[in-house]
């Protein structure tokens, strides 16, 4: 083995030529690259003996642990797909990707195994529950499972005898990762194993990981970008380190003890760790801090860099169904903080008009995601996959005429324009733009003149249907740190200060914080707009 095709082979080629250096770090225990590639053989070895087939998922409700990832890891090395499952989630929320996708084995602690035993018999499809925790033998009879279904402990599992898996190739699926939503039911979005391992050495790449690095996975695995942490390690030959934390002192404390070299987190998070006092020797270790799921604020981004001076910002764009699009390499943040940069390696972003032609320089079109990253659509949804996996014109940026298969790609939904330079900038979702007094008005502009004022500690902007606006702006903020209740007037004064009329705000309420996260951490503006349209009902 030269090179990782398959998603399994991440770990085991690092493996292979560094059997000994540690792969995680959960609380005060490790796992080396040899004993993880063996737990995930044994897994994968155990799944087989229950007469799992190719193809056929493997859901996990865990929290961050060793058996998390030899689960998500070992299901493909079977031949299986992996469905991780935010643990967040309720169990009425779990049933329905266990049903969506025809789950046909759970891997779940005894505790969540309890909050799921009315639910589960509406699981048709499932035949399996591996509980995880060790648990002694006299008290097994404690954990049971009814109906069809057959209870296996993970000790159990990892005794089965070797196999060998299902045969598989690149392109097929390797796992399924649901997407979060206040509205609607989340949307399972399929991966191939060269969709992840594509990603995995395309971040590395700009990343610069390499074996000394040391990643903090704080974001939640069943995100993308929280299970990328794992699949670029492994790729690089770094350890992670694996937390589950409840406040955000609790990730700098982590950082300040494992020597953290690489973070990535999401803007929210990243607002509340800039507010607080950073130890000094975080600075010594930490290589870059990288940002997803939305754009940071500027005055956030400023705050970091002045508690960590030494470590270098990456500000990144991405979407589950590419997994990853593009990056503003940190040379370029002081001469375009608002840019989400470039393409990433191997894979192109076009801009694109209705039509389907280019747009020109500084024209607002559609981001569209085209390579090795583009997923396989969503599962069981082929309405969705068609608005969002479309044929790229023949003529279209990278086509050839004589071409004659047609190409899918991403068409993310988002609009955005590229200046001369080739640099993007991210202007808004199709589904949250804001027209008011005529005008286009991004949420996000909003929010960032807010957060630039520093008298708000985290917000949120939406639209607010209007007879003769089309929409009035309403915002949502919490107070920032060292201001009172009575700032209210004095920011909607900053507000008229810093924004043309058309975008000042309707109405500005300050709320207690924080606010309401989805499961992958991001602030949640459909649930807000909805619970503020709730409360103004007439």
């Amino acid at each position: 083995m030269t090179e990782s095709t398959l998603l399994p082979e991440l770990i085991a080629l690092t493996a292979q030529h560094s059997p000994q250096a540690i792969a995680l770090t959960s609380g005060t225990s490790h796992f080396s690259y040899a004993d993880l590639s063996t737990s995930v053989s044994q897994f994968a070895a155990g799944l087989l003996g229950l007469g799992l087939d190719r193809g056929e998922r493997v859901a996990i409700y865990l929290e961050k642990r060793f058996e998390t990832v030899i689960a998500s890891f070992g299901a493909p090395a079977a031949g299986a797909v992996f469905v991780p499952v935010n643990p967040l989630l309720k169990p009425e929320q779990v049933a329905f990707i266990l049903r969506d996708c025809n789950v046909r084995v759970l891997v779940t602690s005894p505790e969540r195994l309890a909050l799921m035993k009315d639910v589960l018999a509406e699981c048709h499809d499932l035949r399996h529950v591996v509980v995880t925790d060790s648990v002694a033998n006299s008290a097994h009879t404690d954990i049971t499972v009814t109906g069809p279904l057959v209870l296996t402990f993970w000790s159990d599992l990892l005794r089965s005898p070797a196999r060998a898996g299902h045969r598989v190739i690149d392109v097929d699926m390797a796992a399924i990762l649901y997407t979060s939503g206040s509205t609607g039911k989340p949307k399972g979005v399929v991966l191939s194993h060269r969709n992840m391992v594509a990603g995995a050495k395309s971040v590395a790449s700009y990343l610069e990981n390499n074996r000394a690095d040391v990643l903090l996975a704080a974001l939640p695995l069943s995100f993308d970008a929280g299970f990328s942490q794992l699949t670029t390690a492994f790729h690089a030959g770094a350890r992670v380190v694996l937390l589950n934390y409840l406040m955000p002192r609790d990730v700098l404390k982590a950082m300040e003890r494992e020597k953290v070299t690489g973070l990535t987190a999401v803007p929210p998070l990243y607002i509340q760790l800039a507010q607080l006092d950073w130890p000094a020797t975080i600075n010594e270790n930490l290589r870059y801090f990288a940002n997803t799921g939305g754009r940071m604020p500027r005055e956030t981004l400023n705050l970091l860099r002045q508690r960590v001076p030494q470590a270098k910002p990456f500000l990144m764009y991405g979407l589950t169904e590419a997994f990853r699009s593009t990056y503003l390499p940190p040379d370029e943040v002081d001469r375009r903080p608002d840019s989400i940069g470039k393409a990433i390696p191997n894979a192109e972003i076009l801009v694109l008009r209705e039509d389907g032609s280019a747009c020109s320089p500084e024209e607002p079109g559609e981001l569209v995601h085209r390579g090795a990253l583009v997923g396989m659509g969503y599962w069981n949804d082929a309405e969705k996959t068609a608005e969002r996996y479309k044929l790229l014109a023949s003529d279209a940026p990278g086509r050839q005429p004589g071409l004659q298969l047609p190409e899918y790609a991403v068409f993310s939904g988002d609009t955005v324009r590229k200046d001369a330079e080739g640099f993007l900038y991210f202007i808004g979702r199709r589904d949250e733009m804001m027209k008011t007094s005529g005008y286009r008005v991004s949420p996000t502009e909003v929010e960032e003149i807010l957060y630039a004022t520093q008298m708000v500690g985290e917000c949120v902007a939406f639209g607010v249907d209007h007879p003769s606006l089309g929409h009035a702006i309403q915002v949502i903020a919490t107070n920032a740190i060292g201001t009172g209740a009575g700032c209210l007037n004095a920011l909607i004064s900053e507000c008229r200060a810093r924004m043309p009329a058309y975008m000042v705000p309707a109405g500005i309420e300050i709320v207690a914080g924080p606010l309401p996260r989805n499961p992958n951490g991001k602030i949640d503006r459909k649930l807000l707009a909805a619970e503020w349209l709730d409360r103004h009902a007439a």
